[in-house]
């Protein structure tokens, strides 16, 4: 009975629907915690076989990690038909959202920064540098100058951002609005900060 419920898939359809299940399986247990077994059994396949299509238990967290990663800046993408300030604002509206709804996969995120498996690190470094793109993008566009200083003001404005929304995940205390605005105001106070010449070019 265990062979006809099984589905026929391509290998690439097989490695999909595997990773597919770890990503979401981040919704209840850290990437750490996965279980090889329990996933295998859900697809209906043998644990060796998890091992043949990934190489390894990290090769199959690389591979959630950045499943998840891509949903995320897939999710965020900015808006380019909007002005710079209105874009910035929706675009940390939907990260909000997503952590919102996705909270254990923006976890797993996070966590992967501090991951023993440098590949781990790179793909959620790799994240960090677009988020950190996506906002020296929107300022080009009023005018402020990219500048080394400013640039690295903002990717430690990221790595705060992710910080302080996994603090406001946890609870529904503060309310989503809230948190935007948080996160767009202290994004344009480290902007003022690391360029104080900008500050005419930004909203008081």
């Amino acid at each position: 009975m265990a062979e006809e419920r099984r589905t026929r898939l391509s290998p690439d359809e097989r490695r999909a629907q595997l990773v597919a299940l770890g990503v979401a399986a981040l919704a209840d247990r850290p990437l750490d915690e996965l279980s090889l077994d329990d996933l295998a059994a859900q697809a209906g396949v043998s644990r060796g076989l998890l091992f043949y299509y990934f190489e390894s238990k990290q090769g199959f967290h690389r591979e959630v990690v950045r499943t998840a990663r891509d949903a995320m800046l897939r999710a965020t993408e900015p808006a380019t038909d909007l002005p710079p300030l209105e874009r910035l604002h929706d675009t940390l509206e939907r990260i909000v959202r997503f952590v919102r709804e996705h909270r254990g996969t923006f976890f797993s995120l996070v966590r992967g920064a501090a991951s023993g498996d440098l590949r781990v690190q790179e793909v959620v470094e790799q994240a960090r540098s677009l988020q950190t793109e996506r906002i020296v993008t929107v300022l080009g566009e009023m005018g402020v100058a990219e500048s080394p200083t400013l640039r690295m003001a903002l990717r430690s404005w990221v790595a705060f951002a992710e910080q302080y929304l996994v603090e406001a995940a946890v609870g529904t205390e503060v309310s989503e609005d809230d948190v935007v605005a948080l996160l767009e105001r202290t994004a344009l106070l480290v902007v003022t900060a690391a360029d104080p010449e900008s500050a005419p070019l930004l909203p008081a």
